[in-house]
């Protein structure tokens, strides 16, 4: 949710030659945060898949939202852990510094999408975790 206030506050009181850099000093103070939670989250879902016996699930569509959150998960994963470290990191710096208008629109647009398919994710989960899908 920080993203939703941090960016446009960046692209709204930021000047544009000096985004970058507060960008990255942010993002870099959260980048061990982010890596170690979603290395919790994993680890949390397995157990708790595999103490409740609950693989079948995987099997079931009716379970759909089982599959959805392993899909945030990987998603959240791969770029944390693959995308970001071998391209995204140098592709985000190269575009910034020639188009940091453009570039910051786009980081909004996609942390929107990765959060409300997150927050659809979580609320279709509670909800079937309960009965209700």
């Amino acid at each position: 949710m920080v993203t939703l206030v941090l960016l446009p506050g960046i692209m709204r009181h930021v000047p544009a030659e000096k985004r970058l850099a507060l960008f990255e000093m942010i993002e870099g103070r959260f980048a061990v945060q982010a890596r170690i939670s979603t290395v919790v989250a994993g680890l949390t879902g397995f157990y708790m898949t595999h103490e409740l016996g609950a693989w079948y699930r995987f099997t079931d569509p009716g379970f759909w939202w089982m599959h959805a959150m392993v899909a945030v998960w990987a998603i959240f994963t791969v770029v944390l852990y693959v995308a970001e470290p071998l391209f995204l990191h140098r592709w985000f710096h190269e575009r910034a510094s020639h188009d940091p208008e453009g570039t910051f629109g786009l980081v909004q647009r996609m942390h929107v999408l990765l959060l409300t398919v997150s927050l659809v994710t979580v609320g279709a989960s509670v909800l079937g975790a309960h009965g209700a899908i």
